[in-house]
């Protein structure tokens, strides 16, 4: 559903830029190529004013500041990133690495979980490096997209258990943004603490995020600050659990912020400097570890 969503967007955008040349070249000169550059540019100045609120709300954070200088390289940066994924891996490459569950037998998998507005296409450099070395795994998309985090579980449930099949071993999670939390509430659900064997976050809202009290959506609601939803699923968690997490967290996620909102106490939490919230799923050095992680 999202990739028809998303190829709608991409080919819309693509079709008004087309038909601002074609006009340009006509009779409306310069003015139009200034309509041009705003429309290709959009996405970075919206970015831009993300990275502005997220900057000024983690002013009150207790965890390092970022410099002006990593707020730029982080705005930079993600500007790079994002229209990859969400013009390209997500609406036309999603299903162009199949999950991997006739491999790797005796040795670990894992299970990917995308967040919100986002499907499997998000992890394909990943499944890129998994699928050279021979790993099982699998790669769920979570439907619906506007729906609640608890119904993800299913979902998640059965990627556990085709992973596990195949190797005979209890899978890592790997998760971006409300990923996180979709594992969160399948823990609760299934009590499968030991159905897996480490649940690693990449930029979760563990606490929510402060742009969550705009959202319409349900899973989007759930995700905002200290919201009912996620104090409940806090309440309902035995204290062992967040033994099982390693959650990354950056000062420069320009959609999950206040940054401390991205741990979970008693976790492994691993502070990033100065990257945003999609170019942290491909940090070098979370792949790295992630990755060290698995083969230990």
């Amino acid at each position: 559903m999202l990739a028809r969503l998303q190829q709608t967007i991409v080919i819309t955008l693509f079709a008004l830029t087309g038909l601002w040349i074609a006009l340009g070249a006509d009779s409306l000169g310069r003015g139009l190529w200034i309509g041009l550059a705003v429309l290709c540019l959009g996405h970075a100045a919206f970015l831009a004013l993300e990275f502005g609120i997220a900057a000024r709300v983690n002013r009150k954070d207790p965890s390092p500041a970022a410099g002006l200088g990593a707020w730029l390289r982080a705005w930079v940066g993600e500007s790079r990133v994002a229209p990859s994924v969400f013009f390209w891996r997500q609406p036309f490459r999603s299903h162009a690495l199949p999950d991997a569950l006739g491999v790797g037998s005796g040795q670990r998998g894992v299970v990917f979980i995308h967040g919100f507005f986002c499907n499997r296409g998000l992890w394909n450099p990943w499944l890129e490096r998994l699928q050279a070395q021979g790993t099982a795994f699998a790669a769920v998309n979570l439907e619906p997209l506007f729906g609640s985090i608890d119904d993800y579980a299913p979902i998640v449930q059965q990627a556990v258990d085709q992973v596990r099949a195949a190797t005979g071993l209890p899978p890592l999670l790997v998760c971006h943004s409300m990923g996180g939390l979709a594992a969160r509430a399948w823990l609760r659900a299934s009590g499968g603490d030991a159905q897996v064997w480490r649940v690693v976050t990449i930029a979760t809202p563990h606490h929510g995020t402060w742009p969550g009290r705009f959202s319409h959506a349900i899973n989007g609601r759930q995700m905002s600050l200290n919201s009912r939803w996620l104090q409940k699923l806090a309440s309902d968690e035995p204290v062992s659990r967040s033994q099982l997490f390693t959650c990354y967290h950056s000062n420069c996620d320009n959609i999950v912020f206040p940054t401390s909102s991205a741990m979970l106490e008693g976790a492994d939490n691993r502070f990033i400097h100065g990257v945003a919230h999609v170019a942290m799923a491909y940090d070098a050095r979370v792949m790295r570890e992630v990755l060290d992680m698995l083969r230990a």
